[in-house]
């Protein structure tokens, strides 16, 4: 039964090493080359997606009442995909009723088995890419990287920090004490590891499996059963995903309703039913505050993972690389039209400008020419469309209109030329921090503020503050004064918020690596976790110990 562990075992040593030196180590190819998988991947890819259009997603065995399904892409396309459907109290009862033979398998089989599942997902990665471009919007490329091989990296990360946490402690022991002239006590120990039960996943629409993975495979490699549920706007990724595991699960001998799938419709989701049910005993949730704050308020006695909403902020106060920094924040502002829980809203400049390689720039020019870069960067529609790629739902758009307003114009947003698709570049408002604060609020979507502050050091304690109060993801720091960068550095770190200082080039505060970035701190209300650390997979099991007399 343990013939996958063992298969396996190479790329699991590999990534426990990774996640202790945290140097770049990837398990799975990010480039969509045919070199790497396959001349006619791409192409076979592709084929499979469409063939999925316009029919059932099968899911052999699955608990079905219904079926539902209304996915519309971004470019254009309604999927007319249709998916199993069952109410929460059916979900829970076939959950319920694979358990036992799940937490009773090894360490080593689920982990085996984690790790099949992933390498076989990672096979599909160029199908995997159109669905999730076409239920995201993410450009190709990004979508093959991040909801390909990058998701499948953050999965085999918590599996690996899973193993470790389960095998810490021995499987068995012996234990001797001495009672002076008396026959010393020797006792044979045992301890097992036992799941703490049903395990929801609660998936978002633009990063519906990079989001996912860690608390799913964290989940399932520590012996707990699954309930995945899409967000309605983005099943067919998900769908995929469990299917693969089923599919593995069940040529190991497994009930496959070890995994299920929950798929509902909008306006008539069941996540809230499923959220309040007893039997679910740990959430991840990504996604709004306000539903956030909702499911952690009705989770009852669940531990509850959440990666929620935050404003994540740039300071701006000198560089000696001017045209590198614009070039650098155009990017980070224009990568998948700012719908990255990680992309920057605000961009903290003093008000009397900054010194930088070329020369004293005032407040207006350091925002006039990151409009300049950002328009450079789009310029040609076709490398625009790869940037920016498409608006996953249209009340992004609504409120790109609606914050035209809120500050004075640098940049007006508007649709990619030549794309059937529905696009947003972004929007650049200027504002005074001493006569507003409607930067202060997140504004999802390709919208940035520009804002005046007193001094550098005031935008490093107004963002800090701000990532305190509403949560941040990332920040980042652009100077040159070494003695202020050490004081942002703490700041920001007493803030709780990854800081990436002077980025000029092919890096982006955007991007978070696995095996090295923890994504998320869980130290702030962005989110209550951290992708990936002890602490996201240790609470998701329980050490039993058994002992008896040893005998003689």
């Amino acid at each position: 039964m343990d013939a996958l562990f063992d298969r396996h075992q190479p790329t699991l040593a590999a990534a426990l090493k990774a996640v202790q030196d945290r140097g770049y180590w990837s398990a799975y190819p990010e480039i969509p080359s045919g070199k790497i998988y396959g001349e006619i991947a791409k192409d076979d890819g592709l084929a499979s997606f469409n063939l999925r259009l316009g029919k059932h997603f099968d899911l052999p065995g699955h608990p079905e009442k219904s079926g539902v399904g209304s996915e519309v892409s971004p470019y254009g396309t309604t999927l007319e995909i249709t998916y199993p459907a069952a109410d929460a109290d059916t979900l829970v009862a076939a959950s319920r009723a694979a358990a036992p033979g799940w937490a009773a398998s090894s360490i080593e089989t689920r982990v085996g088995i984690c790790i099949e599942v992933l390498a076989r997902l990672n096979r599909i990665s160029f199908e995997m890419a159109n669905a999730i471009m076409h239920t995201t919007g993410q450009a190709f490329a990004m979508a093959f990287q991040a909801g390909g091989p990058h998701a499948q990296d953050r999965g085999l990360e918590a599996v690996a920090y899973a193993f470790a946490e389960m095998t810490r402690t021995p499987a068995e022991a012996v234990w001797s004490k001495l009672q002076g002239k008396a026959e010393p006590i020797i006792l044979e120990k045992h301890w097992r590891t036992v799941p703490r039960g049903i395990s929801l996943v609660i998936g978002c629409q633009t990063f519906p499996t990079w989001n996912s993975y860690p608390g799913l495979f964290a989940s399932l490699a520590t012996g707990n059963t699954l309930i995945v549920k899409p967000h309605p706007g983005a099943i067919l990724p998900l769908a995929m995903t469990v299917a693969v595991i089923r599919q593995v699960l069940g040529e190991e001998g497994f009930d496959q309703n070890i995994v299920l799938l929950a798929a509902d419709g909008s306006g008539a989701e069941i996540t809230r039913d499923l959220v309040e049910n007893d039997a679910v005993s740990i959430i991840d949730y990504t996604g709004s505050s306000a539903f956030g704050a909702w499911v952690r308020a009705n989770a009852g006695e669940a531990q509850v993972y959440t990666e929620e909403a935050g404003v994540n902020s740039i300071v701006i106060a000198a560089t000696d690389d001017f045209a590198g920094m614009c070039s650098n924040i155009a990017f980070s502002l224009s990568l998948y039209s700012g719908q990255m829980c990680t992309a920057p809203q605000n961009v903290y400049v003093p008000s009397s400008g900054i010194e930088t390689d070329e020369g004293h720039k005032s407040f207006d020019d350091v925002a006039e020419n990151i409009a300049a870069s950002i328009d450079a960067l789009l310029a040609d529609p076709v490398r625009a469309a790869g940037v920016c790629g498409a608006i996953a739902n249209p009340a992004t758009l609504a409120r790109v209109a609606a914050a035209q307003t809120l500050g004075r114009l640098v940049r007006a947003s508007a649709p990619i030329e030549a794309q059937n698709a529905r696009t947003a570049t972004p929007l650049i408002l200027a504002v005074d921090s001493e006569e507003t604060d409607v930067h202060e609020q997140e504004y999802f979507g390709p919208i940035t503020f520009i804002v005046a502050v007193a001094s550098s050091t005031d935008g490093i304690a107004q963002a800090a503050a701000l990532a305190r109060s509403k949560g941040a993801i990332t920040a980042a720091l652009y100077d040159t004064d070494e003695g202020r960068i050490d004081s942002a550095v703490d700041a920001f770190a007493t803030a709780g918020v990854n800081l990436s200082i002077n980025l000029t080039g092919g890096i982006y505060v955007n991007q978070s690596a696995a095996f090295s970035d923890f994504h998320v701190t869980g130290a702030n209300p962005a989110g209550n976790a951290s992708l990936t650390d002890t602490a996201f997979v240790a609470n998701r099991f329980r050490t039993v110990m058994w002992r008896r007399p040893k005998a003689a």
